[in-house]
């Protein structure tokens, strides 16, 4: 059984001390954390990354949303691009250290991606989400023709519940990626660990 990587994506409405408090009390049930606020500074980014990296979150989990100075002032994992975002290629080029992640809505935008370098792309949503409310989601037929396509790791992103997981898994997804499910929850660290056991097992073992 293929082992789902978790991506836990931070949602910009928290503040600082809950989402440190959040983020330090569940990154040991998760892969990766993206730090994507996007109303903050620099300065403020890097704050954050300073009370993370002291409460225990490893530098090796974090990756930095669109500011690749933070990420890399911050001895960081690595950065996740946007549309807006200086390119994958630029990027690989200046910091051929950072783990560089992409996020794409199209088919051929991934295809672009893999090709500049990325080492991963974010692809939805997936299924419907009240964040995309209107937007018709990709499903898991488009998530299965872009997993087929890629060699890097696809992250399916938007209203995933852990139950969705085999599903995910069997399209071909090398991820998920988590915001409300987790970050909105009242109890996080039990969320959080819902996710866990269905990214490590069949939905038999999900409870």
């Amino acid at each position: 059984m293929i082992t789902l990587q978790l991506h836990l994506v931070t949602d910009g409405k928290k503040t600082r001390e809950n989402l440190v408090c959040i983020l330090t009390d569940v990154h040991e049930y998760v892969d990766v954390i993206h730090v994507r606020e996007k109303d903050r500074s620099a300065k403020e980014m890097m704050e954050i990354v300073e009370e993370l990296l002291a409460s225990g979150v490893p530098a090796r989990k974090l990756i930095i949303n669109d500011r690749v100075d933070v990420a890399q002032v911050m001895n960081c994992c690595g950065v996740q691009l946007a549309c807006h975002s200086l390119g994958v290629s630029e990027v690989r080029k200046c910091f051929p250290h950072l783990r560089v992640g992409k996020s794409v809505h199209r088919y051929e935008e991934a295809i672009e991606a893999e090709r500049d370098g990325a080492d991963f792309v974010l692809y939805g949503h997936v299924y419907p989400t009240a964040s995309k409310s209107g937007k018709t989601p990709k499903g898991l037929d488009e998530l299965s023709s872009l997993t087929r396509s890629l060699r890097i790791p696809v992250i399916a992103i938007g209203g995933i519940s852990p139950e969705k997981l085999p599903e995910l898994r069997a399209a071909g997804a090398g991820g998920i990626a988590v915001m409300s499910g987790i970050m909105d929850a009242k109890d996080w660290v039990k969320a959080a660990k819902a996710y866990q056991t269905g990214r490590l097992a069949g939905k038999e073992e999900i409870r």
